[in-house]
């Protein structure tokens, strides 16, 4: 079964690529065989990342970013990092129907995943559905992540452009924000630009990248007014996204780390959860239960019990 969908992958076979992303969602023992046998990854496809806070317009930017490439035979595929249900721990998938004219496209993959309590905005094993998609020689990957703030960072992980989407009312945040996402944006897109204030944020923008003119590779982020709503100032997005893809690819050091640090971070993150399951035997956990059933004025601290278990 493995062999076969690895098959599908390649020769772009949705159904194929449907199931291998499901089997990587529920931590399936398939998940490492697919992913295995999919590397080395030949296609390297740029991976955009769009956050931004809550009502930003991020979905509206998104829709229209995949009918901009699309004009340009662009094969997309498009991850929409949902807020995962307290409740249920299942995905809320209003994006998805809002880019249901795309759905009739071949050259089109839109997925819908569950946050699942990862903090960054990003899913847990969201590197790994684009590896699919690289598999599949997807020229476009766009990651919608959930719009929760100053630690959605990890972004930056994962992605080769990031573009952090604000409205005008922004404004007031930005030298709040500058510790955080501020700092990792290649691209600011002030959406809903025919609001008041839109050229005040524009301007706290410039006075913040005047401090630090530069993401450190030489690129010197863009500033772009929009009202996606409108389909005003897209086109020139699609052509800042372009030029920063073509920046990349022509400094071959930078392209090579991002792809480095992505491969390190995937290794570390596969070593933890093995060393945690293996760590965990029924003794430590018995361990641990016994010191939980003790109140919490009787219990040791969280560091002495560390090293008691460690010496088990």
């Amino acid at each position: 079964m493995v062999e076969s969908l690895v098959k599908g992958i390649k020769k772009q076979d949705l159904k194929s690529i449907s199931k291998a992303i499901t089997f990587v969602e529920n931590n399936s023992k398939e998940n490492s065989l697919i992913l295995s046998k999919l590397y080395p990854l030949k296609k390297n496809p740029h991976r955009i990342g769009i956050t931004g806070p809550p009502g930003a317009g991020k979905s509206t930017i998104t829709n229209l970013l995949i009918k901009y490439f699309r004009r340009i035979n662009k094969k997309v595929a498009v991850i929409l990092v949902d807020p995962t249900s307290p409740y249920s721990n299942g995905a809320v998938l209003g994006d998805r129907i809002r880019m249901f004219n795309h759905y009739n496209d071949e050259n089109v993959f839109i997925r819908s995943i569950a946050t699942r309590g990862s903090k960054g905005g990003l899913a847990e094993n969201i590197d790994e559905i684009a590896d699919i998609f690289s598999g599949a020689k997807f020229d476009i990957i766009l990651f919608e992540t959930v719009g929760v703030g100053q630690v959605e960072v990890d972004v930056v992980e994962q992605v080769d452009t990031v573009i952090l989407t604000l409205v005008p009312e922004s404004g007031d945040d930005i030298q709040m924000m500058k510790a955080g996402v501020v700092e990792i944006a290649d691209i600011f897109v002030i959406n809903k630009s025919d609001r008041a204030d839109a050229n005040k944020l524009y301007a706290s923008i410039k006075n913040v990248l005047n401090l630090d003119n530069s993401t450190g590779n030489g690129w010197v982020p863009s500033i772009i007014k929009t009202i996606a709503t409108e389909d005003k100032g897209i086109s020139e997005l699609v052509e800042i996204l372009l030029n920063h893809d073509s920046y990349i690819k022509s400094q071959k050091n930078i392209s090579t780390s991002k792809i480095s640090k992505r491969y390190i971070s995937k290794v570390e993150k596969i070593l933890a959860k093995n060393m945690m399951d293996k760590f965990w035997s029924e003794t430590r956990k018995d361990l641990l239960n016994a010191e939980l059933s003790k109140t919490i004025n009787e219990r040791i601290s969280p560091f002495n019990f560390a090293t008691k278990l460690l010496e088990k």
